[in-house]
């Protein structure tokens, strides 16, 4: 795009493109980056969060320096991590994981961490973590079963997607509804905004 510096998403997420375009911005460039998300050992939910956001731009950042039309682009990544207490609920892939998952979440409240990390033409790194507080009602054996059948959960963490159908299951959230779905809006924003990227450009056309 004329007129405006390069932004690379470090994500192929259709959740997190889809906010940055709600928020009217088209990333130039989508750079998802293949790396393990296991915790390591006695890692709290919230540093897990913070590490793979930073680890995410890392691997985009070695991308764009080898490209020529990309280099100098503002780098934004993310990494969305569930979590029961201490405990770290993973991105189901499978029926078993995902019906453990709905289980553990039934009836109580649980939170939602989103590390952001941005990186500035100049590599200089910026950092976000953004809690949610999110309490399901109590699933019926009716909800479990049609969930599960609906295959919404696939690839989720936690094993669900709160903009999507289990989004009635929500009876309360405390805190941003954006960064339950992949990306904390505000804080993105404020991050870019902060660091001179022009955040209002694609405003004139959003309509």
């Amino acid at each position: 795009m004329i007129g405006r510096p390069k932004l690379v998403l470090a994500s192929g997420s259709p959740r997190r493109l889809g906010l940055l375009n709600q928020a009217g911005i088209e990333p130039d460039s989508l750079l998802p980056a293949e790396i393990d998300e296991i915790p390591e050992k006695g890692e709290l939910p919230r540093a897990l969060a913070t590490r793979l956001a930073r680890a995410k731009a890392e691997a985009a950042l070695a991308t764009v320096r080898r490209d020529e039309e990309l280099r100098g682009a503002y780098i934004v990544a993310a990494d969305t991590v569930v979590a029961v207490g201490r405990r770290i609920l993973p991105k189901a892939e499978s029926l078993d994981e995902a019906a453990a998952c709905l289980r553990l979440l039934s009836g109580r409240n649980h939170r939602v961490y989103s590390g952001v990390c941005l990186i500035t033409p100049k590599e200089a790194f910026r950092q976000r973590l953004v809690e949610t507080r999110v309490r399901f009602k109590r699933l019926s054996g009716e909800d479990l079963e049609a969930y599960l059948a609906s295959g919404e959960w696939r690839g989720k963490a936690g094993g669900y997607a709160i903009q999507g159908l289990a989004g009635t299951f929500v009876v309360k959230l405390v805190g941003s509804y954006s960064n339950v779905v992949g990306l904390p809006l505000y804080e993105t924003m404020t991050l870019l905004g902060g660091e001179g990227f022009p955040v209002h450009f694609g405003w004139l056309n959003a309509v």
